[in-house]
C-alpha cells in the first residue's frame, strides 16, 4: 500500500480552514443528518466554497431552519433540504429516484449512538440499520449519479467506537446474543470503514473514491443516549499519556470530513481511514487512536457488502 497521507491540518483545525481556497463552484453535494452537530458545519463549508448542498434529514422544519442560517451566512441560495430517515428503506429509495443529475460528494454523516435496544419493522437493530444500511442502499441507490460526476467522493462518517467490535456475521442483529449499545454502535461504524473499503474496490472505475474517518469528541445530539459520566469516561479513554483529550468545537469536529470531500490531497484516495485530519495509523493496544485492522479486512468487507445487498432485498 501507498504512504499514508499527511496534510498540514490536525485537531485543532476547522472546516472552513481545510477548505480556504477550494472552489466547489459547479459541484453538487448532499449531507446526511445535515441539520445537526458536525453534518451543519460540514454543509456551510461546502456551500461557502460555492457548492450545491442538500441536507438529507429527518426532520425537514429543523432543516429548513438550519438552511436559512447557511444562506445567510454563506451568500449561497443552492442550499436544499430533502427527507430522509435511514431507517426506512422506503425512504432511502424513494430519496434516491427522486435524485436527478450528477453527485460529486456524499456525506453519510448522520447516525445513531448507543440508543436502547431498538428495531425496525424488519426486525433490524436500529443502529446497525441507520448508521449502515441505510447509508449503503443510499450509496448503492445513487451509483450512477456518482458516477455521472467524473470523479465522485464518499464520506463515511465513522467513530472510534468502531475499535469496540467487528462485524459479528452470525447474529449481526442481537437475535441471540445479549444486546449492547456500544458493541452495536461498534459494529455500525467498523461497517462504515469497510464500506468506504469495498466501495472504491468495486468503484473506482467509475471514478468513484470513499475514505472513512473519526470526527473526534464532540458535544452534540448524537449522544442524547450516553450520560454525561459516560462521555467523560470515554474521553479519559481516549486520552494519550495524561494528556486529557479535548472537546472539539463542531467547526473542528467537521474538518476531517470536509478534508476527506474536497482536499486535492485526497484526490484518487480511498478505502482509508483518518482521524485529526490525517490518515490514521494501526490501532496500538490499550489505545482509543488509530484503525483497527477489523476495520480494513478487505475479506470482511466484500462479505459485509454481500450480506448488505441480500439484507436490503428482502426489504425491497
Amino acid at each position: 500500500m501507498s504512504s499514508p497521507v499527511t496534510t498540514p491540518f490536525g485537531a485543532t483545525s476547522t472546516a472552513a480552514e481545510v477548505i480556504a481556497g477550494i472552489d466547489l463552484t459547479g459541484m453538487r453535494t448532499i449531507v446526511t443528518g445535515g441539520a445537526s452537530g458536525i453534518g451543519i458545519e460540514t454543509a456551510r463549508a461546502l456551500a461557502g466554497a460555492g457548492a450545491e448542498v442538500t441536507l438529507a434529514v429527518r426532520n425537514t422544519r429543523a432543516g429548513d431552519q438550519v438552511t436559512a442560517d447557511i444562506i445567510a451566512s454563506t451568500g449561497n441560495k443552492e442550499v436544499h433540504v430533502a427527507g430522509l430517515d435511514l431507517a426506512d428503506q422506503s425512504s432511502v429509495r424513494a430519496f434516491a429516484v427522486r435524485w436527478e443529475g450528477p453527485l460529486h460528494i456524499l456525506v453519510s454523516n448522520a447516525g445513531l449512538m448507543a440508543s436502547p435496544l431498538m428495531r425496525t419493522p424488519e426486525g433490524w437493530e436500529m443502529q446497525f440499520a441507520t448508521n449502515h444500511l441505510g447509508h449503503f442502499a443510499l450509496a448503492t441507490g445513487l451509483h450512477d449519479a456518482l458516477a455521472a460526476a467524473g470523479r465522485a467522493r464518499i464520506v463515511s462518517v465513522s467513530s472510534s467506537g468502531h475499535l469496540g467490535s467487528g462485524i459479528v456475521f452470525d447474529d449481526i442483529h442481537f437475535q441471540v446474543r445479549p444486546y449492547d449499545p456500544w458493541l452495536a454502535y461498534g459494529q455500525s461504524k467498523t461497517a462504515n470503514v469497510l464500506f468506504a473499503v469495498e466501495a472504491t474496490r468495486r468503484w473506482a472505475g467509475d471514478g468513484i473514491t470513499s475514505n472513512a474517518l473519526m470526527p473526534g469528541a464532540i458535544r452534540t445530539g448524537l449522544q442524547r443516549y450516553v450520560s454525561d459520566a459516560e462521555l467523560d469516561r470515554m474521553r479519559r479513554a481516549t486520552s494519550s499519556g495524561n494528556a486529557a483529550v479535548q472537546w472539539k468545537s463542531p467547526e473542528q469536529g467537521a474538518a476531517t470530513s470536509v478534508l476527506l470531500a474536497t482536499s486535492p490531497l485526497l484526490e484518487g484516495v480511498g478505502g482509508r481511514y483518518f482521524e485529526d485530519c490525517n490518515e490514521a495509523g494501526p490501532n496500538q493496544p490499550g489505545t482509543r487512536r488509530g484503525v483497527a485492522a477489523h476495520a480494513l479486512d478487505s475479506e470482511a468487507a466484500r462479505r459485509l457488502w454481500a450480506v448488505s445487498e441480500e439484507t436490503i432485498a428482502s426489504a425491497a
